[in-house]
């Protein structure tokens, strides 16, 4: 028995080892490190235990112990030590919508502003808990009263739960503004990645409704803003950039919008993309509307590929404006409110924010740019991390509070 047990273990051990090299192996070869990115060997660390936490968690998932979302949500939130410096922090719900409130220690002789966060994840990881520290900087630094949503998530909800959840809890903190101690005239929505397109979404859709206090300003942080073409410059050419590569960015646009994955390579290559719509859509996403300098190495594609009806019918829906609002129609652009953006130079998901920034300028809206040449996606959750710690991370947490301060 003891012989049994004792071999048993060293097979999983060596399962364990074998996963572990085979991940770190396969990092060192496809993972690049983008030149301007300060401490590469701690970067190449972060990247290779977010590459093995999403394989193990693909690994459970193909056993059906747990699934890969819920095991690399469990783990993130584990390290997470949770700091509330200033604030005053309480768990409630919207409704049956579970969200964090932080409200800042200081007396206030007036209303504060407000901030709505939409955190980001690809609705496949990302919690309250794990951007709590993030919350509470924000709300510390601004005077702000911050109410964090706990949308749902995959792998039981997918698109439009993340949509439909933001709404709701943005519409009811916007009505019930004063009792939370806020100048319904102040309040700020702010996401990062997908919790930016979720942000602007919720802004495109109240901004016909007259019983609601209007949104002050717009704020995405590397907001990823359509969901559909994959061939602008920075999709491109920051293929396998961490910490949003593209393999992981397509899994997590399939799941979310609940596409087969073996739709991947039709996605990638636009043969997804009808001859009409890219008509209709080209005078907003063609790459001669990104500035020289994010072009440098791009090479556009020599020829159109053959289009592919059966991968359009199966992807369409992701053109809806509640998916990808970047195309929304002029009029609608043309009343948002000001905007501050992050870009990050190597991020996959760059263009989206250039190309925003420049649909916001044509239509006269201001717009507060921020670029980060030595960012990564995903990089404001490290900017209090003991370890993994980055200067970048800081430099868009602080350039986000002076901007929310200003307003």
């Amino acid at each position: 028995m003891l012989y049994l047990v004792g071999f048993l273990l060293t097979i999983i051990c060596l399962l364990v080892l074998g996963v572990n090299v085979w991940v770190l192996i396969d990092h060192l070869l496809t993972t690049g490190v983008p030149p301007s990115i300060q401490h590469p060997v701690k970067f190449r660390i972060l990247h290779y235990c977010f590459h093995l936490i999403t394989t193990w968690g693909n690994i459970l998932e193909k056993m059906n112990i747990c699934s890969m979302p819920q095991f690399f949500r469990f783990v993130q939130d584990s390290f997470v030590s949770k700091e509330n410096l200033g604030v005053f922090v309480k768990d409630m719900h919207f409704g049956t919508i579970p969200v964090r409130l932080f409200h800042p220690k200081a007396p206030s002789s007036k209303p504060r502003k407000g901030i709505i966060f939409l955190h980001g994840g690809g609705a496949v990881i990302g919690s309250l808990d794990c951007y709590h520290n993030v919350c509470t900087f924000l709300a510390r630094e601004t005077d702000s009263v911050l109410v964090s949503v706990g949308y749902r998530k995959l792998p039981y909800y997918h698109h439009p739960s993340l949509y439909y959840d933001c709404l709701n809890a943005s519409i009811h903190f916007l009505k019930s503004s004063k009792a939370y101690g806020v100048d319904p005239s102040r309040v700020v929505i702010c996401g990062d990645s997908v919790g930016g397109a979720a942000a602007l979404v919720v802004t495109q859709t109240l901004l016909g409704r007259t019983d609601i206090p209007k949104i002050r300003a717009q704020v995405l942080i590397y907001p990823i803003l359509q969901a559909f073409y994959f061939q602008s410059p920075s999709h491109l050419t920051n293929i396998n950039f961490p910490l949003l590569t593209k393999d992981f960015l397509m899994t997590c646009v399939c799941k979310c919008l609940a596409i087969d994955c073996s739709w991947k390579d039709a996605m990638l290559s636009g043969a997804s993309i009808s001859p009409s719509d890219w008509k209709k859509y080209e005078k907003w996403l063609s790459p001669d509307n990104i500035p020289k300098r994010f072009r440098t190495e791009y090479q556009p594609p020599k020829l159109p590929v053959p289009f592919n009806e059966a991968a359009y019918l199966e992807t369409k829906h992701a053109m809806n404006v509640n998916i990808s609002p970047l195309l929304a129609d002029d009029k609608i652009i043309a009343q948002l409110p000001e905007a501050f953006i992050v870009s990050l130079h190597w991020d996959i998901i760059r263009d989206d924010a250039l190309l925003y920034k420049k649909r916001l300028e044509d239509q006269g809206v201001p717009v507060t740019w921020h670029h980060v040449e030595d960012g990564f996606h995903g990089c404001i959750l490290f900017f209090n991390n003991t370890f993994f710690s980055f200067p970048c991370s800081l430099n868009i947490l602080n350039a986000v509070a002076s901007y929310i301060k200003d307003l």
